[in-house]
């Protein structure tokens, strides 16, 4: 098979229809646009219009906000770590901080810090320095005969 032998299945794409070519065509004159009227025009969008019914993005009340200063946090599990360190990418012996796992490649990035979640289990024995864990993480870490430095007051790890 050369470079120039390749082709797509039989059937596997249509050709595009080309409006306006005629009245044979079955789209021609106005294009399968129907007559007149704002919509037969081109540049023409009207989204959320209902026909001059109230729209329903106006019949439906607001609710809630957004809180621009909500803490963020990357999320890992104890078993995401096990497997990094079982994988040779974490060093068991050495502190595992949020610069620590961006660098295994556990976490993408920081974001606000790093909260770890009780998803699996850890075998290793480590020192963990993280932003926040849940009850259960802390108590599997506890179990495991290893190490957890909160950096974020105890009140907001609880939530």
């Amino acid at each position: 098979m050369k470079l120039n032998e390749i082709k797509d299945n039989e059937g596997s794409s249509k050709d595009r229809m080309r409006v306006g070519r005629g009245i044979g065509s079955g789209k021609g004159k106005t294009g399968g646009r129907g007559v007149k009227g704002q919509k037969a025009r081109s540049g023409v969008a009207i989204n959320g219009f209902e026909g001059g019914q109230m729209p329903i993005y106006r019949r439906l009340p607001k609710r809630g906000f957004t809180n621009i200063f909500k803490t963020d946090y990357a999320t890992v599990s104890l078993g995401r770590i096990q497997t990094a360190i079982d994988a040779k990418k974490l060093d068991p012996k050495a502190t595992i901080d949020a610069a620590a796992l961006k660098a295994a490649g556990v976490i993408r990035r920081a974001k606000d810090g790093v909260r770890v979640l009780s998803d699996g289990e850890l075998t290793a024995k480590v020192t963990l320095e993280v932003a926040g864990a849940s009850k259960a993480a802390l108590e599997k870490i506890e179990k495991a005969g290893s190490t957890i430095k909160l950096l974020v007051a105890a009140a907001e790890v609880a939530e």
